[in-house]
């Protein structure tokens, strides 16, 4: 005991007698590795670490990786800033996306993006489920005019409404295929659909029951094969919307691409 302090007395003299402060959790916390997100860039520099509140921020960089679970998702930008890169390495597809949409979840689809101000804008991708399918190529749907029917069918099964009076207009505008640059070959479907509704179906008088246009809407769909799975990349908007973006909607068709699953 007497050793003991005198030890303690000599270590307090040794530091001018000044305890050392004990460590707080907080500064545990700032050093902390699990506490530190750390990202990659393509050529080869890393992004600081930054905390886990400010991943958000870290998208704003020219290339981004993050961990989700047994994920990894690359968002990169893209030349001119008007896109980022959206890679999934864990299912198999990347493609490019407007850099203002933002993602949605719980939406269904493995991924979903859509326009914050124009609602009806969006986009998904939808993945076979790999217990089910045995894909080889996009041509086991057969040509490209026969998958148009398939994704125009699949379409108005989802759009299906139980309302009085509802009636949809649709038909394929176009199908084609095409061998992108990474030498596989994919199918591009176009289709049109319209909705028309009374507000007063349950009127007496047949006049009464006039049928207006709901919703004027433009579908593109990409459809890919790797990893015995088909991949559909989804764009959905308005007609008139269409015409005024239809280079930039053009260009996210263009990006899709499929690819080895990690």
């Amino acid at each position: 005991m007497a050793a003991a302090a005198a030890a303690a007395a000599a270590a307090t003299a040794f530091s001018g007698g000044r305890r050392s402060p004990p460590r707080t959790r907080a500064a545990s916390a700032a050093v902390s590795p699990r506490a530190e997100v750390s990202c990659r860039r393509g050529g080869g520099g890393v992004v600081p670490a930054v905390s886990r509140r400010n991943v958000l921020s870290t998208m704003l960089s020219t290339s981004t990786v993050l961990l989700l679970g047994p994920k990894q998702i690359t968002l990169a930008e893209t030349t001119g800033g008007a896109f980022r890169e959206y890679i999934d390495t864990f299912d198999g597809y990347t493609f490019l996306y407007p850099k203002s949409w933002i993602q949605v979840r719980g939406a269904g689809a493995d991924i979903f993006f859509r326009d914050p101000f124009v609602l009806d804008e969006n986009m998904s991708v939808e993945i076979s489920s790999p217990s089910s399918s045995k894909y080889t190529s996009v041509e086991d749907l057969g040509p490209p005019e026969k998958a148009a029917e398939k994704v125009l069918k699949q379409y108005l099964t989802e759009f299906m409404s139980t309302r009085l009076g509802v009636r949809r207009e649709s038909n394929v505008l176009s199908a084609s295929s095409k061998v992108a640059d990474d030498g596989k070959l994919y199918y591009e479907v176009e289709v049109n659909i319209k909705s028309y509704a009374s507000n007063n179906e349950l009127a007496v008088m047949p006049q009464d029951r006039v049928q207006s246009l709901e919703w004027d809407r433009r579908y593109l769909s990409v459809l890919g094969v790797e990893n015995k799975r088909l991949y559909e990349l989804r764009l959905q908007t308005p007609e008139q919307v269409f015409m005024q973006e239809e280079e930039d909607l053009r260009r996210v068709m263009d990006s899709f691409r499929v690819i080895k699953a990690a």
